[in-house]
């Protein structure tokens, strides 16, 4: 039987494909899809997950969550299509995206384009490039708007286009630890920005570098439960719902043993609706902290 959130996603997917829904349009909330699909909010949201990893809606900062402006549509091939080194790095990522980092291989590429290992070789030398060049590809794919921004914006603007980056590619925040970034020309460009929004405040450059890193940082920790949760969906069979329902018990008795009388309060306090786990709003709440210990504020500036 098809998961409960499934189900729901399918039904969301058809209403905006088929215009019901257009671009811009609210796609309805959390506790909406809970009430008119009479789900819990866990997996009201996870439908709604669902729906943001594959680009047709996107959450809007301080807004709700809205049919994505461009909704990519499968392309039909007409007849063999010509090897290119960036048609065999798209697949690499379409692989990343849809199985995780460790599925791709020369083979895996080499098979999903219908051609043999040997062709891919010619194009790349191995996996190691074929990755970077993956990752380059997947980081340069956002363009910032040529609109003038404030300092706040800016830093802003760059945090979400790398999160939102993350969401297309949950795989990539996985690919190095933090103090080990890869010269890549895609990544460089959101750096370039984080750099530029902090220029001339009369700051050393270690303190510009270490705003710069703790964004990187707030951001990619954020993003790696994205694939995390996938990856504990296939080693338990369980969706986020149903592992908290297994748990019930084990809560029950830590709720009930008057150990923990705050988080007893809190958990008695959410009520029968329980929390609504919301990774956009939390990543956007968090955002919001960060930047006001920061207190990078300061006049416009030109984003080109």
């Amino acid at each position: 039987m098809e998961s409960p959130y499934l189900r729901i996603a399918a039904d969301l997917r058809r209403r905006i494909h088929s215009g019901e829904l257009a671009p811009g349009d609210k796609v309805p909330s959390t506790r909406a899809v809970a009430r008119d699909f009479k789900v819990a909010l866990a997996t009201a949201a996870r439908a709604l997950a669902v729906l943001k990893e594959e680009g047709l809606v996107e959450a809007r900062p301080r807004s709700a969550t809205v049919v994505a402006a461009t909704l990519s549509r499968p392309r039909r091939r007409t007849g063999p299509v010509e090897l290119t080194r960036e048609g065999i790095v798209r697949g690499g990522i379409a692989i990343a995206d849809a199985e995780g980092l460790g599925a791709v291989t020369i083979r895996a590429v080499a098979a999903r384009l219908g051609v043999a290992a040997t062709a891919v070789h010619r194009h790349v030398r191995g996996r190691d490039e074929l990755v970077r060049s993956m990752a380059d590809l997947a980081y340069g794919e956002s363009r910032y708007p040529a609109d003038t921004l404030s300092r706040r914006e800016r830093l802003e603007t760059v945090a979400r286009t790398l999160w939102q980056t993350y969401r297309r590619h949950p795989w990539l925040p996985h690919l190095t630890p933090l103090d080990r970034p890869l010269p890549l020309p895609g990544l460089l460009r959101h750096g370039e920005q984080l750099l530029r929004a902090v220029d001339g405040l009369g700051l050393a450059s270690e303190t510009m570098l270490t705003i710069e890193v703790l964004i990187y940082a707030y951001v990619q920790g954020f993003a790696v439960h994205i694939e995390r949760e996938a990856q504990a969906i296939s080693a338990t069979g369980l969706s986020s719902e149903q592992w908290l329902d297994s748990q019930g018990r084990a809560m029950s008795a830590v709720v009930t043993s008057g150990r923990y009388p705050m988080f007893t309060k809190m958990i008695r306090g959410l009520g029968a609706e329980g929390y609504d786990f919301d990774l956009d709003e939390l990543f956007e709440i968090g955002l919001q902290a960060l930047l006001d210990g920061l207190r990078v504020e300061g006049s416009r500036q030109s984003t080109s």
